[in-house]
């Protein structure tokens, strides 16, 4: 365990937020942009930003599935991933590769931007289906090897059960509060599908807080009193992750309805400081 990285996404469904009026402000000025990408260079992701995760996991643990149950082969084939007309695009197929039945692709900036606070954001619309998991989330630095998830922490900005086209899940997971246990509540569009437009999913993140937003309205606050174990999020460094997994603990497998292929659109990635 203490050499590899446990990456598990899984979320427990809280109550979902509506939005009230007087939250559709950041609650703090984030306006230096420390990252950016825009996506205006159009072929593969920006490799002096982005790095790739490739196969089906069991070259980290030895067994396929991500440590989820996932059935994808992740690729960097332009198939699955590519940037054109000023986007970002990571599809979903169904088809016979390297053994698996479905391909996708999933990006990270492990090694490259990895930092801590802030505000995290992306424009972004899902992809939709039974068994499509896409996610925008943020990692703590795994290459030591000494920690392993989920004493690293991970903050999913945003996951998505493509079954579930009008819902979106904001969840925190660490050491006594992960997976099924995750400190998690959820957002859903009272008009609107969020496979057929673009959204803003969003974080702010200080030493004792992290606030979740959809379109700059929050949703969801999360502190160090809402979690039964140790607050993980303020000593390490986090890294950001785009992908789109099919099938999986959180969602199930794709079925005869789901329609391939599926891709998420992604329109750009910031983070700022204060």
């Amino acid at each position: 365990m203490a050499t590899f990285r446990l990456i598990i996404t899984v979320a427990l469904i809280g109550s979902l937020g509506f939005g009230c009026d007087d939250n559709n402000a950041s609650e703090k000025p984030y306006t230096n942009v420390v990252w950016e990408d825009e996506f205006e260079t159009e072929g593969s992701p920006d490799s002096e930003k982005w790095n790739f995760d490739i196969g089906t996991g069991v070259e980290i643990f030895g067994v396929p599935g991500w440590g989820n149950n996932e059935l994808q082969y992740y690729t960097d084939r332009p198939e699955n991933i590519r940037v054109r007309d000023g986007m970002l695009e990571i599809t979903a197929r169904g088809e016979s590769y390297e053994g698996s039945n479905y391909t996708s692709a999933k990006i990270l900036t492990r090694d490259i931007f990895e930092t801590t606070y802030g505000r995290f954001e992306a424009r972004i619309m899902l992809p939709f289906g039974q068994g499509i998991w896409p996610a925008f989330w943020l990692l703590g630095d795994d290459s030591g090897g000494s920690v392993v998830w989920p004493q690293i922490g991970e903050i999913d900005i945003m996951e998505y059960r493509g079954q579930q086209p009008t819902i979106i899940h904001g969840s925190v997971h660490g050491p006594g509060y992960s997976a099924g246990q995750a400190v998690t509540d959820s957002y859903r569009l009272d008009n609107g599908r969020f496979d057929t437009d673009f959204y803003v999913f969003a974080i702010e993140w200080g030493p004792d807080f992290i606030r979740y937003y959809v379109d700059n309205e929050l949703y969801n606050e999360i502190t160090p009193d809402d979690v039964s174990g140790e607050w993980v999020f303020n000593d390490n460094t986090f890294y950001m992750i785009l992908n789109v997994a099919v099938g999986g603990s959180f969602v199930g497998p794709p079925n005869s309805s789901t329609p391939f292929p599926q891709t998420m659109y992604v329109d750009y990635v910031r983070v700022y400081s204060e």
